[in-house]
């Protein structure tokens, strides 16, 4: 397969810092569609594989999976783009679209294994792994590139092609609507998302921080109520409160306060932490109210798309601080002690300088 070189940043190793590197991209097939990054947000997850942090990180890795940019090339096969066009391409960008799940648009939970945005191998290019969007430009199957809403703040869009996503889609599957009464734990990049995208779902929104710090952003982000977590005659006065708690908290906590503030039937579900639940869910509390402690990643495609046509019709972005590839490393740093309102995006223009 024809191939060329473009301009990216990322790390040969899980001690390196990220560093100018040239990384190969596949010429357009007839169902590609090639892709000038304008904006990439800053995810954790990239923090974590390019530190390896979860294991299986292979080098050179090339985070970035909130992408948005600019069409400059399509396939003769190609429908839905158009030389520049904006478009946009999240955490996925293959899957084997014929199992089960896929035909049900779930992409994100393909059973024989999805393609990631980078750091998965590469389907196209054999023997090399995906490279993600801290990079010059993107080729992306089309049925994987998304529509980008017109008169969207396309740098205050990128993160949602994750931090949106993930947080819309517990939001869709358990129906929240105007009569839903939700809970967020942590404010974050995540955190943030939740927030903005149920108020705009017309829900009841309530915030649990262990930080006071946090109250007057949750107020100016829209929360209707603000519960310090540890203020434990407020937790007992929440009891049986919620419908959906989204937990967007990125290491093992106590989740049995929360499980407690479910209303019957309720579901508390896991959207930032990977691993073993330390200290473990007591049952009774669950059984006695048939409440679920559940998990989601990401969403699919077509959902993805649902809720960037939503966020384009009610102004929804995230907020985000703007900065230069070559200060990602630094950005890294701050991100690890959570200083950033709310999301990093790249602002790719610095890569050609």
């Amino acid at each position: 397969m024809e191939k060329f070189s473009v301009k990216a940043f990322g790390t040969e190793s899980p001690t390196a810092s990220l560093k100018q590197m040239q990384i190969d991209r596949r010429e357009a097939t007839e169902k590609d569609v090639e892709i000038e990054i304008l904006y990439c947000g800053v995810c954790h997850s990239d923090l974590h594989s390019a530190r390896n942090d979860w294991g299986g990180s292979q080098y050179p890795v090339v985070p970035g999976h909130e992408i948005v940019g600019r069409v400059t090339k399509v396939g003769s096969a190609v429908k839905k783009f158009k030389v520049g066009d904006y478009a946009a391409v999240g955490c996925l960008v293959d899957s084997c679209r014929t199992c089960s799940n896929c035909k049900q648009d779930l992409e994100q939970y393909c059973i024989p294994g999805f393609t990631l945005t980078y750091n998965s191998p590469d389907k196209h290019l054999k023997g090399q792994m995906t490279y993600g969007g801290y990079s010059e430009k993107v080729v992306v199957d089309e049925h994987f590139v998304l529509k980008v809403p017109e008169g969207i703040d396309l740098a205050a869009a990128a993160p949602l092609l994750c931090a949106g996503i993930t947080t819309w889609s517990p939001l869709k599957h358990w129906k929240v609507g105007p009569e839903s009464r939700i809970a967020v734990i942590g404010l974050g990049g995540l955190g943030h998302m939740a927030i903005k995208l149920a108020k705009g779902l017309g829900a009841h929104v309530s915030l649990f921080s262990r930080s006071k710090s946090k109250e007057q952003d949750a107020y100016k982000l829209g929360v209707d109520d603000f519960i310090i977590s540890e203020d434990q005659k407020r937790m007992e006065a929440t009891a049986g409160k919620f419908d959906l708690i989204i937990d967007t908290v990125p290491y093992a906590h106590d989740l049995n306060p929360y499980v407690a503030t479910l209303a019957t039937n309720g579901t508390l579900v896991l959207v930032g932490y990977l691993g073993p639940l330390d200290p473990v869910v007591h049952s009774v509390p669950m059984i006695m109210g048939r409440k679920a402690v559940a998990g989601s990643v990401i969403g699919g495609i077509a959902e993805t798309q649902e809720m960037l046509d939503f966020c384009g019709k009610h102004n929804i972005v995230s907020d985000i601080e703007l900065i230069k590839i070559q200060d990602i490393n630094e950005a890294y740093e701050r991100m690890l002690k959570s200083d950033v309102r709310y999301r990093f995006v790249i602002d790719m223009a610095s890569l050609k300088n």
